[in-house]
């Protein structure tokens, strides 16, 4: 039995989320199951929704959170989206612990942490206790010093240069 990874995409560049699923679909040519928790997102409409149902029975996306915190259409309060970050932690550990899925992806669980939505003492006793041979993968923006010294993989995501500050909205198939 192998040992599962820890594994971290965080930085303030793009391309998080697209590593994530970009391993998931690895995983998936071997017969991996896969479950991605969406901590965050929530309510907009993006591929990985329409994508997910084509990778069935392979890839499960649960979508948690209640959109992201404090933008411009976000039109709910603070506890709404703590109640959701807490629920999809629940979850993370439950979906983690199962023994039912070779990789866990904790979608903008970083982000969620920095907001502190979620605790971090928390979201380290589910990674310490995982199960060996479960891959986890967390994402967002942000890495604490505790998450990274028990990871395994981190890798920054780094912005060198975006098309929205050149006035180029998000793109179909691209950003969303």
């Amino acid at each position: 039995m192998e040992k599962g990874l820890i594994i971290v995409y965080y930085g303030n560049g793009k391309g998080k989320t697209t590593a994530s699923l970009g391993a998931a679909l690895r995983g998936i040519g071997y017969d991996f199951r896969i479950c991605m928790i969406q901590f965050i997102k929530g309510e907009w409409k993006y591929g990985e929704i329409y994508s997910s149902n084509l990778l069935k029975p392979n890839f499960e996306l649960i979508v948690a959170g209640k959109g992201f915190v404090g933008i411009l259409d976000d039109d709910h309060n603070i506890n709404e989206h703590i109640l959701a970050s807490k629920n999809a932690l629940g979850l993370a550990r439950e979906k983690i612990n199962s023994l039912n899925y070779d990789t866990v992806i904790l979608d903008e669980i970083n982000y969620a942490l920095k907001l502190k939505l979620i605790d971090e003492d928390e979201v380290l006793q589910i990674l310490k206790a995982k199960p060996y041979q479960v891959n986890v993968i967390m994402t967002g923006n942000y890495i604490t010093e505790e998450i990274l010294e028990i990871a395994d993989l981190v890798t920054e995501m780094r912005e060198i240069k975006h098309p929205y500050k050149n006035k180029i909205k998000a793109k179909k198939g691209i950003d969303f």
